[in-house]
């Protein structure tokens, strides 16, 4: 897929200690066969590529500031997974300025409300999503998280591909 045709992802990136704890969770839960990716929050799942050069610098602007506080702030069931739930009403309003900078642009699940998460588990059985998320809430509590910056990557069907880091000050 050429890079004209492939479209783009935007994600929030997260300090070292605390990927590792979410990554770790994903590789310990996710059906090995399905988890291309790591640990990651996604606040846009497909803009179209031809906003690559916009997209960038607004990723640019909104990482001038400084890094949006948030928090793992519960386990929470996907039907058919689990998550754990990113709480942050900056980061929230971070999305929500590009939402409206690209409104007229957002495929129905941009355009549709942001549950902000990190998916440990997917496409299991619900029966199965039910077990873990009960067995992850029992020993959870929140924790601050350290929202580091914003990614931007293009999606070609597998892994994604690395477009460019945009970290608060």
């Amino acid at each position: 897929m050429s890079p004209d045709a492939a479209p783009l992802i935007v994600s929030a990136l997260f300090g070292a200690e605390d990927f590792r704890w979410l990554d770790e969770l994903r590789r310990a839960h996710f059906p090995p066969e399905r988890n291309l990716l790591d640990a990651h929050l996604t606040l846009f799942h497909h803009l179209a590529p031809s906003l690559e050069p916009e997209v960038r610098r607004r990723l640019s602007e909104a990482a001038r500031g400084a890094p949006p506080r948030a928090e793992a702030g519960a386990v929470i069931g996907l039907g058919r997974g689990v998550a754990i739930r990113i709480d942050s009403p900056e980061l929230a309003a971070i999305r929500r300025e590009l939402a409206d900078a690209f409104a007229g642009t957002l495929t129905p699940q941009d355009a549709g409300g942001w549950r902000a998460h990190v998916t440990v588990q997917n496409k299991v059985e619900p029966a199965d999503a039910k077990a873990l998320r009960q067995e992850l809430a029992a020993g959870f509590r929140p924790r601050p998280v350290a929202v580091t910056g914003l990614a931007l990557w293009r999606y070609r069907g597998g892994p994604w591909e690395a477009v460019s880091r945009h970290m608060f000050r």
